[in-house]
């Protein structure tokens, strides 16, 4: 009987790791066209219904491959449906908290670094000004995709802009510089650093920024034409600076790919100078520049 007893179990076993093996196979079945639908209803931007048939994906197998990967996407087909305009409407936040548990889940299950990244930096943005408004919730998902990569500067940027938006400048200025750190060769580091220090209105350090970015782009006339342009636009702007470091601002962005904005220039420089003859030398020398960067412009325009 004992013999007997033991045959019937492992009968009994075997019998159901096959039927587990079977549902397995269709939950998996089942999940991928529930995977397949959501994508199209995606990719139609239709995310009330690609919500549910990711959730369809999810439910019939929650192991699965394309389960793992749905989560990322039902997260950001609520956070589609979400509307900042809306906000305080129950069903319209409930999307963003729905948003937010799925972004959450796909950041710790998914093993796809490109979803993964993609799901933190959805996150970073739920808890944004215009969402969830909360960068403290923000700040540890940051310094986690920091961790991850250390070398991205993208990561420092947003954690400059968080630190930014809630008034910390001194850190999200030494945010920005541990991005220089990391990658002290990339152009996209400097016109950060220049963005930044535009907003704060320290127009010394925002010129060493762009001038150290066209150092590093020698060949880029865009990078010069930077330079001139936060020249001109401090010389025109700033109402307390006086007429000699309004003339040092202008002869600083002498640059010859930036024609339009030094030919601004010397319309200024034009208006303070008293010598008749200098100020008609200095407004034809403006027109000739103004008519060469016509004539680029229509040159450009013809594919030449």
């Amino acid at each position: 009987m004992r013999v007997r007893s033991k045959a019937i179990l492992a009968s009994t076993a075997i019998i159901a790791a096959v039927a587990l093996s079977a549902c397995g196979q269709y939950g998996n079945l089942q999940a991928r066209k529930a995977f397949k639908d959501a994508n199209t209803l995606y990719q139609a931007q239709n995310y009330r219904e690609a919500a549910t048939k990711y959730e369809e994906a999810i439910a019939a197998s929650p192991d699965s491959p394309e389960a793992v990967t749905a989560y990322f996407f039902l997260g950001n087909s609520y956070d589609n449906l979400y509307k900042p305009a809306r906000k305080g409407e129950a069903e319209n936040d409930k999307n963003l908290t729905k948003a937010i548990e799925n972004y959450k889940i796909s950041a710790e299950r998914e093993t796809r670094p490109d979803i993964k990244k993609l799901a933190l930096q959805y996150l970073v943005n739920a808890y944004g000004p215009d969402k969830l408004d909360d960068p403290t919730q923000a700040e540890p998902i940051v310094q986690r995709m920091m961790q991850l990569d250390p070398t991205n500067t993208e990561n420092y940027f947003a954690l400059a802009k968080i630190y930014e938006d809630a008034g910390n400048l001194d850190e999200a200025e030494a945010m920005l510089n541990k991005a220089r750190e990391a990658k002290p060769k990339e152009a996209a580091v400097y016109q950060q650093l220049a963005g930044f220090y535009q907003r704060q209105g320290e127009f010394d350090k925002l010129i060493a920024a762009v001038q150290q970015r066209a150092e590093l782009e020698p060949n880029n006339p865009e990078a010069h034409y930077a330079v001139a342009t936060y020249y001109w636009d401090e010389a025109y702007r700033n109402t307390r600076l006086n007429e000699a470091q309004k003339r040092d601002y202008v002869m600083n962005a002498d640059y010859v790919e930036a024609l339009t904005y030094r030919g601004l220039l010397l319309r200024i420089e034009a208006a303070m100078e008293k010598d008749a003859a200098r100020q008609k030398q200095l407004l034809t020398e403006a027109s000739q520049l103004q008519e060469k960067a016509v004539a680029l412009k229509k040159k450009q325009a013809a594919g030449a």
